[in-house]
């Protein structure tokens, strides 16, 4: 299912089938799947042949407009007046990355005026951390340990925990100016979700509670997230629509109270439908048939939906300017891979905000990143290293714009880097498992991000 995000990786139905022979036949067939499918929107890569020595040597052409990662101060003119920024990752879990945004966030915290960080996370994960950044009340570690579970377990890393107490620093010494933590996805609804919710009922409407509470029982979780998690999706497919249907009662009966008239009352009324809307999300996720090619498509596309809605109601309840993190896979335009992930998170939020939202592609040219080992037994959680790619690839030119990391913005280039940029190329794309054909795709980045932040080297890492 999801190659790149958390929370269904273990849903392919290639995922469930059995090892030998017979899976080592599926996976040709897969790549070949994939390939039809680019083939719709893309050339094959390498088809029109190197460039004429004639030609404006890209790399060159990138440099003219390429600014060294160490000076941020020309990133606020890229970024302008957006309301959210969402920043990529070619891999779930390498150092680079997820530090480039924690730094790319603290300067806009401190220069902008930004306030959110948003992470591919589940909802109720993300009041939890919230909680901690707004009070340090708790143990941030432990949360991350029961919270950070199955693919999430990736964010688990020793870079999220230094964003995380540097937040809570801020606060501590800006009590004017506080950052929050939301989390967008929606592959689990936690314990405090359910009891916020019913809590809010037992307040305004106590002759319901037993309604709530009725509708609820089968679908709060109880154990751990990993466990909870592979639990449901292990259910039949009637019990989960049927679990589906209950929460999305729930949601409909809160939205049916009449408004209340103090602006008080309406914020907590707000704030109460968001949760149990984020509680329904989570069963029409899992209400789709998890099992077959066209079920994790509409699955896929729902989810990337409802993080951009997550995130827009995020954006306009709060005023908060916001960093989104996720994949490129989520924050860009165009997708890679049509029959799983139909339309992406990026173009859903360019949709509703339009130039209030910028995209930020991040790219690679060799070093090593943790991902689940498709190759082994139980599929366990390793770093893996790869080398540099073909000189047809997007990163072979991208490394010979500078020695180190750098940032570009796509949309003010020079017309012979336009150009370059508009071709579609072999480029890594690799998200919770590996290896796995999709992990090596043509992307035409003019087309997938406004900007560009690259590192010719990247680390794993550190997981906690």
């Amino acid at each position: 299912m999801s190659l790149r995000s958390p929370a269904f990786h273990r849903l392919s139905p290639r995922r469930r089938t059995p090892r030998g022979p017979s899976a080592r036949r599926r996976l040709p067939l897969v790549g070949l799947l994939v390939a039809a499918c680019l083939g719709t929107l893309a050339p094959a890569a390498g088809a029109a042949g190197p460039p004429r020595a004639s030609a404006p040597d890209p790399a060159r052409e990138l440099a003219r407009t390429a600014h060294p990662f160490t000076d941020l101060r020309p990133l606020d003119r890229m970024i302008g007046s957006a309301r959210v920024v969402g920043i990529g990752e070619a891999t779930h879990s390498s150092a680079e990355f997820f530090e480039a945004k924690h730094r790319i966030f603290e300067h806009l915290v401190e220069e902008q005026g930004f306030t959110t960080f948003a992470l591919e996370a589940n909802w109720s994960t993300g009041l939890l951390v919230d909680a901690w950044v707004r009070t340090g009340k708790g143990d941030i570690q432990a949360l991350m340990r029961d919270e950070f579970q199955e693919s999430y377990r990736l964010w688990n890393t020793e870079e999220y925990l230094d964003l995380f107490r540097w937040m809570r620093r801020h606060n501590r010494l800006h009590p004017d100016h506080q950052v929050r933590f939301m989390g967008n996805d929606l592959g689990y609804a936690g314990p405090n979700l359910f009891d916020t919710v019913t809590a809010y009922v037992a307040r305004v409407e106590p002759a319901l509670l037993p309604r709530f509470r009725e509708l609820y029982r089968a679908s709060r979780p109880t154990g751990g997230v990993e466990s909870w998690m592979l639990g449901y999706m292990a259910r039949p497919l009637p019990e989960r629509r049927r679990m589906a249907d209950e929460v999305n009662r729930a949601l409909t009966l809160l939205e049916r109270r009449r408004p209340a008239r103090d602006p008080k009352a309406r914020e907590e009324a707000a704030w109460a439908v968001q949760h149990a809307r984020a509680i329904a999300q989570v069963g029409t996720e899992m209400a789709h048939d998890l099992f077959s090619e066209a079920g994790l498509a509409d699955a896929m596309l729902y989810r990337d939906r409802i993080m951009a809605e997550n995130t827009v109601w995020w954006q306009r309840h709060t005023g908060d300017r916001m960093v989104l993190s996720a994949h490129n896979g989520h924050v860009g335009y165009e997708t890679t891979a049509p029959h799983q992930y139909p339309r992406l998170q990026g173009a859903f939020l360019r949709d509703a905000l339009g130039a209030d939202y910028v995209s930020v592609g991040a790219s690679f040219g060799q070093g090593s990143f943790n991902a689940h080992d498709t190759d082994a037994p139980g599929e366990p959680l390793r770093s893996f290293t790869v080398g540099t790619l073909g000189p047809d690839s997007n990163a072979a030119v991208l490394d010979r714009v500078a020695p180190g990391a750098f940032y570009l913005d796509l949309r003010r280039t020079t017309p012979a880097a336009r150009d370059w940029l508009g071709g579609y190329r072999p480029t890594r794309n690799i998200g919770t498992v590996y290896p796995w054909p999709e992990a090596l795709v043509p992307v035409r980045l003019a087309g997938s991000y406004d900007l560009l932040v690259h590192f010719p080297r990247i680390t794993a890492a550190r997981l906690r």
